[in-house]
Parts: structure tokens; C-alpha cells; sequence
């Protein structure tokens, strides 16, 4: 299959990202190819040898993935196109023989261990937790003998030859992982009433109430921001990007004034697309911050400067 075709993902096989990424109805008809890392898929994109990558952007218990987070903002520029809300819950996969009392290791991807850190501490308090590139990757470590057990998805233990022992395992009710389909930037899919935009900003200038003085573009216009986090630019202690994502897209009147309040605020702006949201919630929204509001403000305005205000 041509590069147009090619979707790479984080793998190894067996992975929740792989699992996620089966949800999207056009996996069916793309090659699916697992790479090592969040860097190695996203640069199989910027370099063209794939249409697009999916990647784990958030958690629901841990927050931001890191590595995602950092990629979307450094290097040639990227867009989200999608985003696929996956719920999560690990089995302990074993080799077949094993019981609960032999496990004296265990691994799985570093965002899984505050997800079972309380289960851990409750059934294996003595265990030795070391973290792998991935859940499955964990799994395949398992099946070459190097660790006891691994959290991961029960759907992975078929493909590395392991039990599950225990399954359903969550500290926390409902655990979500957020993941998203990221290509080369091209025009935003036309709004769907409940969509998301996601930008990262780097503030113009450290003063006191800098980082409000953004926050209030979006307060301003009546545009609720859904995540907000802060990651080092690697400019120095104390230097920071902002990951946000908010409601609504860009062609929505509201949304597009905080991008360019931002523009003109911010040291540098980097869009990183407008999708629909997979709650498919559309936003409530604040009287007066309608497209048709802004219309009708910007009418009026030309009212005044026409003398007929």
C-alpha cells in the first residue's frame, strides 16, 4: 500500500492505542503499522511515509501523555483530525502457570501505574514495578521471561501467549484514555455543532498576570477551555508552553476571535486543528457569544463608523 494509505500507530501490537484505533471505521481499509514510540509514529506523518498516526494525547487519571504533548508542539507542524474516547481497564497477564504468589515483578506503560497503584498495593505490596515503552510491550517483555506479570489490555494476551489472572483492574471507576488521529495540516473538517479545537501558545513576555491576561480571551468570549497544561520549552527553569484544548471550532465566531486575541498576546500560536468531539456534547453557550451576535456587533460597529450608529 502506497504512503496514503499507511496509518502508524504506538506500538506493539496489542496496545489500547491499537485497540482504539480498530473503532475508527476507515481502520478497515488502511494499512496499520505499530512503531516504537509517539516520536516514531508522528514522524512517519511530518515525513510523509504515512497519512496520518494515532496517538494517546490524555488520560482521565493521569493527565496530558507527555510525549504526545511535547511532539504536537515542537518540529514541523501537525494537525488533529480525530480524537477517540476509550475506556480502560487492565488484566494482570501472566505465562501460563503462573499464580498470584509468583509474581515478584511487574511492568506496563508508565501512565498505567497510577491507574492500578492502589490494586498493586492491596494484592502485591512487595512487587518490583519497572515501566516499558508500552502496555504491550510489557506483555511481550513477560513472554520472553524478563518480568513476572504486566498491566495490560486482556485482548493482548492471545497475541504474546499469556493468561490473564486477574482482569477488570482500576483504581478508579470510568478511567478513560483520549486518543487522536494527527496528520499534516490541511483545512479543518467542516463544524459539526460539537467539535473541540486544540493550540499550544507561548506566553510574550513573564510578568505577573501574563498567563491570565490569555486566559481572559477565552473567558472574554464565552469559549470554555477543556484542558489546559504546561510543559517546559526547554528554553530554561521556569519556561513554559500551554497545551489547551477548548470547545467549539475555529469557524465559529467566538473561537476564532480567542485564536487571533491569542496571536496578537502571545509570543507564537500554534493551531492544531478543530475536530468533532466524541462525546458529541455540544457546548452550552453564554448569551451574547453566538456567530450571530458577533454579526451583529460587528454591524453595529460599522453603524458607528458610518455616522448612523
Amino acid at each position: 500500500m502506497s504512503p496514503a494509505s499507511r496509518y502508524t500507530y504506538l506500538g506493539p501490537e496489542g496496545t489500547f492505542t491499537e485497540a482504539a484505533l480498530h473503532t475508527l471505521p476507515e481502520a478497515a481499509t488502511r494499512q496499520l503499522t505499530p512503531m516504537v514510540s509517539v516520536p516514531a509514529a508522528l514522524d512517519a506523518v511530518r515525513s510523509g511515509e504515512a497519512q496520518a498516526a494515532f496517538v494517546p494525547i490524555e488520560n482521565s487519571v493521569e493527565g496530558g501523555v507527555t510525549a504526545t504533548l511535547d511532539e504536537l508542539a515542537s518540529g514541523t507542524p501537525l494537525m488533529i483530525y480525530r480524537e477517540v474516547l476509550l475506556p480502560i481497564a487492565f488484566a494482570l497477564l501472566v505465562r501460563p502457570g503462573t499464580a498470584l504468589g509468583d509474581v515478584k515483578t511487574v511492568t506496563g506503560h508508565p501512565v498505567a501505574q497510577p491507574q492500578v497503584r492502589g490494586w498493586l498495593g492491596a494484592n502485591l505490596p512487595d512487587a518490583l514495578w519497572e515501566s516499558a515503552a508500552s502496555n504491550a510491550d510489557g506483555a511481550r517483555l513477560v513472554q520472553e521471561g524478563r518480568y513476572d506479570a504486566a498491566f495490560a489490555g486482556e485482548f493482548a494476551a492471545a497475541t504474546y501467549g499469556l493468561e490473564p489472572l486477574v482482569t477488570d483492574i482500576h483504581d478508579a471507576e470510568n478511567a478513560v484514555t483520549r486518543f487522536v488521529l494527527v496528520g499534516r495540516p490541511a483545512r479543518p473538517a467542516a463544524p459539526t455543532g460539537a467539535d473541540k479545537t486544540s493550540a499550544v501558545f507561548w506566553l510574550r513576555t513573564d510578568h505577573p498576570g501574563a498567563l491570565l491576561e490569555v486566559l481572559q480571551e477565552f473567558a472574554a468570549r464565552g469559549v470554555n477551555m477543556m484542558r489546559i497544561e504546561s510543559r517546559p520549552t526547554g528554553e530554561g527553569i521556569g519556561r513554559y508552553c500551554f497545551s489547551v484544548d477548548c470547545e467549539g471550532h475555529v469557524q465559529d465566531r467566538r473561537v476564532g476571535d480567542v485564536l487571533m486575541g491569542l496571536k496578537r498576546a502571545c509570543r507564537e500560536v500554534r493551531f492544531l486543528g478543530s475536530y468533532p468531539r466524541a462525546d458529541e456534547q455540544a457546548p452550552t453557550l453564554r448569551e451574547g457569544t453566538a456567530d450571530g451576535d458577533f454579526v451583529a456587533a460587528a454591524d453595529w460597529l460599522t453603524r458607528c463608523l458610518d455616522g448612523r450608529g
